[in-house]
């Protein structure tokens, strides 16, 4: 039994909806049926909302068509994790609430304990149940999760000062699979006049729609959780698109001085295509490194050439910058198993770097080579040799004794004359960059490579 205790109460019905249940539930069915929701043009899951926090009779029917998209999807989803801005507590990073579950006169929800726990680690986060104590940010958002999703696990967190990067941090974390679902609220512009409101929050809706970070508190209360969001939306590839926006010149208020709305919705990627296995190999290797490293994990395409044996290099950078780089040059296991154990040997075990840390992985870049079978070549000497290489195409394995090394196809992107090529390659397998004999054999290969989107 939760007491009281363990139970946030509600903080705002009443005031920015209604505290009675029967008229509250009214009140949503309104919310939710006030225009016929268009068909969402992204393709995709639906991984998260962008909506507005006033009092419902102001911005309750923006929110309300963002909120409809979910309908469909109340099996899947499970979990709901709720970023807001703080209003009346100031706090340094994100806080988590320490009770077992939110009231609303609609009922209890259970928040995710163990969630929640897992981001005791993080230097950005501490505890404060003062912020949330009368937040509204959040709690005007429980109404309708209940209502659409009915009975969820919610993650909420009270956004206070801290960074873009270390928002996105947390979003990662929690990110999880399909039964979990992104909520950050926020209003747009606060107090101008009509016109001059409709022009800035034009522009931030743009900047939205193009997953560039806003610059402003004055453009969005919630400047810090969307950035976050935006941040992690960039890096993962996920479609936007605005589902309604006005202001409260339009609903409840007069036109003199009034505060902006909009809500949005973003989509992961559409499942790979048949001949694509690249979406599938990229999650696969995240996921390896963030399993041992105890993160959360990202959903995971299903592809028929996973059963099939492959060869795979995984290549980790940061900044453009390398941070490990293993890979098989022989097809001796299934896919999903080479990229799997390649992913966590180059994060934990390159021996030219300390091993990955959980805080390095938020702002580390995966990219997966898949190799073709390698094709000895034929060649008199070594000027020979360099005439037959392509650059930009050809992987060549280089052997000499017991001296081996190899270069993906991408390193001609930092040497891209075949001797420099040639010479570093040597020096990688131990031996002078000029050396050369009849023991030499060079193999090449060729690849397809896939990389998750730059981090920003």
């Amino acid at each position: 039994m939760i007491t009281a205790t363990t139970l946030r109460p509600p903080a705002v019905a009443g005031m920015f909806y209604p505290g009675d249940p029967a008229v509250l539930s009214d009140e949503l069915a309104t919310c939710l049926s006030v225009a016929a929701v268009p068909a969402p043009t992204s393709t995709g899951l639906l991984k998260a909302l962008i909506v507005p926090h006033a009092g419902y009779v102001y911005s309750g029917a923006t929110a309300g068509q963002a909120y409809a998209l979910l309908a469909p999807l109340a099996e899947r989803i499970r979990r709901v994790v709720l970023l807001g801005p703080c209003h009346r507590v100031a706090v340094n990073g994100l806080a988590v609430p320490t009770v077992q579950a939110f009231a609303t006169p609609l009922g209890s929800i259970p928040l995710d304990r163990a969630a929640l726990d897992s981001l005791a680690g993080l230097p950005q986060v501490v505890a404060s149940d003062a912020a949330h104590a009368q937040e509204h940010s959040l709690e005007v958002q429980l109404p309708f999760l209940q209502t659409v999703l009915g009975d969820i696990k919610l993650v909420p967190l009270a956004v206070g000062r801290t960074g873009a990067r270390e928002v996105a941090d947390v979003i990662a974390r929690l990110w999880g699979g399909p039964e979990t679902l992104i909520v950050i609220s926020s209003d747009l512009s606060h107090f101008h006049g009509y016109a001059e409101a409709r022009r800035i929050d034009g522009e931030t809706a743009d900047h939205i729609l193009a997953l560039e970070q806003l610059s402003s508190f004055d453009q969005a209360c919630g400047a810090l959780p969307i950035n976050g969001l935006l941040l992690v939306a960039k890096q993962l590839g996920l479609g936007i698109e605005r589902i309604a926006q006005c202001n409260s010149g339009d609903t409840a208020g007069d036109k003199s001085r009034v505060v902006g709305y909009a809500s949005f919705a973003l989509y992961e990627p559409a499942p790979a295509a048949a001949d694509d296995p690249g979406p599938a190999l990229l999650a696969r290797a995240r996921n390896a490194i963030a399993g041992q490293l105890k993160q959360a994990l990202r959903p995971e395409p299903d592809h028929a050439a996973l059963a099939q044996p492959g060869a795979t290099f995984v290549t980790l950078t940061q900044n453009g910058a390398l941070r490990g780089c293993i890979g098989s040059l022989q097809a001796h296991r299934p896919l999903d198993q080479d990229v799997r154990a390649n992913a966590i040997a180059a994060a934990f075990r390159d021996p030219r770097f300390a091993p990955l840390t959980a805080e390095e992985l938020p702002r580390t870049r995966v990219e997966v080579s898949l190799l073709t079978a390698p094709q000895p070549m034929r060649f008199s000497d070594e000027a020979d040799a360099l005439r037959q290489l392509r650059p930009n195409v050809d992987g060549v394995i280089f052997s000499a004794g017991n001296h081996r090394s190899t270069f993906l196809p991408q390193v001609w992107e930092q040497l891209p004359e075949p001797r420099q090529f040639m010479a570093h390659l040597k020096q990688k397998a131990g031996l002078p960059a000029d050396y050369w004999s009849s023991e030499v054999e060079l193999q090449r290969y060729e690849v397809r490579k896939w990389k998750e989107a730059p981090i920003p």
